[in-house]
C-alpha cells in the first residue's frame, strides 16, 4: 500500500472522528429506551431534592417559635400601616410617623394598663381568696347542686381545688417566672421587629413585588396594596368588637351587682379577641364566677341569657357588618375564611385568613368578570355606496 493512500485513510479517520478526540460513550442505550446512566442520574436528583425539602421542613420546625413572632410583629406593623401612611401624606417623613405612631400606641397602651392593673389585681387577688368560701356555700344557694353534691361528692373536691390554687401558684413561683421573663422577652423581641417592619414596609413591598415576573407584577403590587390595606382595616374592627363586648358586659355585670366586674368584663375584652370560641369562653369564664359569687337567680340567670343573645348578635350582626365595612367581603366569606384558617393554622390562621380572604377576591374578580362579561354585539359593516348611483 502507498503512502499516498495510507495518508488518505488517516485523513477520512480524522473527518469521521469529532474534534477533541474520541466520541464520548452513550449510555442511553438503544433508541427509545432509557439507559441505566440516565435513570441513576435522575434518581439522585430526586433524593437531593426531597432531602432538601426535608430539611428545609425541619429547620422551619425548629425555628417555629420565632417565625411566629415575626408574623406577629408583621401582622401589627402592617395593621398600623395606614396610620403611618395617613402622616406621610400630610409631610412628614416615614421615619418620624413611625415614632410618632409607636409612641401613641404605646402610650394608650401603658395607660390603659396603668388604669386597669392596680383594680385588677386586688379584685382577682380577693376572688382566688373567697373561692374556696363560694363553692362552700354553693349547696346553700341551689338544691339541684346540693343534690349532685350529695351524690358525687362535688363540693369537698371542688373546694380542695379551689384552696391548692393559691398554693400552687406559690409553689410554682419559678416556673411563673420562667415564663413571665419568657413573655417579656418575646413582647420585646416583637416590639423591635415591628419597629423595623413598620420603617422597611415600602421597600418589603417593593422586594416583594419583584420576585413575580415582570408581567405580572402590576397585578401584585395591586394585591399587595389590598393586603396592606385590609390586614389594618381587619384589626381595627376586631379591636372595635372586643371593645364593645368588654363594655356591655361591664355593664350588665355593674347593674346586676356582680362582684368583679371589671376583671371579668376585661377577660371578656381579651378572650373576645379570639375568633370563633373567644366569646363562647369569656361567657363561661363569666357565668361560672357569677353562680359561684351571686345567687342563681337573677343574676346567674340573667348574664347566661346576656351572653347568650349578645353572641348571636355579635355573630350574626355585629361582626359581619363590622367586617364587611372593613374587609369589604361578604359575610358568609369572613365566617368561611375564619372558619378554614383556625383549622389549619389556629388562632393565627383565623385572626390573617380574613385579610387573605380579601385578597384572594382581588385576584379573582377581574379573572371571573373576564370570563362571564357578556361580549358587545358586532356592529354591523358600513354599506358602501353604489357607483352607479348618482
Amino acid at each position: 500500500m502507498s503512502v499516498g493512500s495510507a495518508d488518505s485513510s488517516a485523513e477520512e479517520i480524522l473527518r469521521r472522528e469529532p474534534a477533541g478526540g474520541a466520541p464520548p460513550a452513550d449510555d442511553s442505550g438503544p433508541p427509545g429506551q432509557v439507559g441505566f446512566g440516565q435513570v441513576y442520574r435522575w434518581a439522585v436528583a430526586a433524593a437531593l431534592g426531597v432531602l432538601t425539602v426535608v430539611l428545609a421542613a425541619y429547620s422551619l420546625y425548629v425555628v417555629r417559635s420565632v417565625l411566629i413572632l415575626v408574623v406577629i410583629a408583621l401582622f401589627i406593623a402592617v395593621g398600623l400601616d395606614p396610620a403611618v401612611r395617613w402622616l406621610v401624606r400630610h409631610g412628614l417623613r416615614r421615619g418620624p410617623a413611625v415614632g410618632i405612631i409607636f409612641l401613641g400606641t404605646f402610650t394608650l397602651l401603658a395607660a390603659f394598663l396603668a388604669a386597669v392593673t392596680p383594680p385588677l389585681l386586688r379584685e382577682g387577688g380577693e376572688l382566688f381568696g373567697n373561692l374556696p368560701g363560694y363553692v362552700e356555700r354553693l349547696p346553700e344557694q341551689s338544691g339541684l347542686y346540693r343534690d349532685l353534691a350529695e351524690r358525687y361528692n362535688f363540693t369537698e373536691k371542688l373546694s380542695q381545688y379551689a384552696a391548692n390554687i393559691p398554693q400552687s401558684m406559690v409553689g410554682n413561683a419559678w416556673g411563673f417566672a420562667r415564663r413571665f421573663l419568657g413573655a417579656l422577652a418575646s413582647v420585646l423581641t416583637v416590639i423591635v421587629f415591628t419597629i423595623y417592619f413598620m420603617a422597611d414596609l415600602p421597600r418589603l413591598r417593593r422586594g416583594l413585588v419583584r420576585l413575580f415576573p415582570r408581567p405580572r407584577r402590576p397585578q401584585a403590587a395591586e394585591v399587595v396594596n389590598v393586603v396592606v390595606e385590609k390586614v389594618g382595616a381587619y384589626m381595627a374592627g376586631n379591636l372595635i368588637i372586643s371593645l364593645v363586648a368588654g363594655v356591655t358586659a361591664f355593664a350588665v355585670l355593674m347593674v346586676l351587682g356582680v362582684p368583679y366586674a371589671l376583671p371579668l368584663a376585661v377577660a371578656v375584652a381579651i378572650t373576645d379577641l379570639i375568633p370563633l370560641v373567644g366569646a363562647t369562653i369569656g361567657a363561661v369564664l363569666c357565668t361560672a364566677i357569677t353562680f359561684f359569687t351571686s345567687e342563681l337567680w337573677p343574676a346567674t340567670i340573667v348574664v347566661a341569657v346576656f351572653f347568650v343573645v349578645y353572641q348571636q348578635l355579635e355573630n350574626y350582626l355585629l361582626v359581619p357588618r363590622v367586617m364587611r365595612n372593613t374587609v369589604d367581603i361578604s359575610s358568609i366569606a369572613v365566617l368561611l375564611s375564619a372558619l378554614i384558617g383556625a383549622t389549619v393554622l389556629g388562632v393565627m390562621g383565623a385572626l390573617m385568613a380574613i385579610p387573605i380572604a380579601a385578597a384572594v377576591k382581588v385576584v379573582l374578580t377581574p379573572l371571573i368578570e373576564r370570563h362571564t362579561e357578556v361580549p358587545a354585539p358586532a356592529l354591523p359593516a358600513p354599506r358602501e355606496p353604489d357607483a352607479a348611483s348618482p
